[in-house]
């Protein structure tokens, strides 16, 4: 890439990431969706499961986990689909610019939307699932590289299925095998801590994965995106 094109690359990436908040915050009821399922299920698992902290306290971070999961499921099928729908996405495969770097963007704007939000609200969490104070730090580490490595890994099985219609099932069925890694070093990591045990380890995992989708998901995106809209 020549140096004329870097200061281009920089104000289509800017003018990128302002754009998808903007969107967000156009559509506040379709962003409020996973956060109201987020939201009504940590209220009322306390109430079916149990509402003793010593019960809660065990299945915390898992639950926790679990919730965060579902809730990055439910938010991945409108990444690529409005764009798609209106013409946008194609217009940027033929303006030239690096796909790779415009979809790191894209999902780095989903993450900050999602993901982030959910890891500064872990404490809030780990207080309502009765997560001891010493699983907080490992609560909220694990869910900020999770997160992170759940939205480009999960931005790829949208990217796959961004030309079907009603592609959220198959979204799902796509990622969840990908999500397991995740779910299980989250809440170990969390179980680590609240019983004294390093959990330094699990979260170190956790940021390697999230390094490697960073790095090598937005490579496979844009190839997915590029075929979706050949079809």
């Amino acid at each position: 890439m020549s140096l004329i094109q870097l200061p281009s690359l920089r104000s289509a990436l800017r003018a990128t990431f302002v754009r998808e908040l903007r969107i967000a915050g156009r559509n506040l009821a379709e962003l409020a969706n996973p956060w109201i399922f987020f939201i009504a299920v940590t209220l009322f698992v306390p109430l079916g499961l149990s509402a003793e902290s010593k019960v809660l306290s065990v299945f915390g971070g898992g639950l926790v986990w679990i919730l965060a999961l579902l809730s990055v499921l439910l938010s991945l099928e409108r990444i690529f689909q409005r764009d798609y729908d209106n013409g946008s996405l194609e217009q940027s495969i033929l303006s030239g610019q690096p796909m790779y770097w415009l979809v790191s963007v894209k999902v780095f704007a989903h993450w900050c939307l999602t993901g982030l939000p959910l890891a500064l609200l872990s404490p809030l969490l780990a207080t309502m699932f009765a997560v001891p104070l010493k699983g907080w730090l490992a609560l909220f580490l694990s869910l900020l590289f999770g997160g992170l490595a759940m939205s480009y890994v999960g931005a790829l099985g949208a990217a796959m299925t961004v030309a079907l219609r009603r592609g959220g099932l198959l979204i799902s069925l796509i990622i969840i095998p990908f999500y397991l890694p995740l779910l299980i070093f989250g809440s170990e990591a969390v179980r680590s801590a609240q019983i004294g045990n390093p959990y330094v380890p699990h979260v170190m995992v956790l940021i390697a994965m999230a390094i490697f989708s960073v790095l090598f998901a937005p490579l496979a995106i844009g190839g997915a995106l590029t075929v979706s809209m050949r079809e």
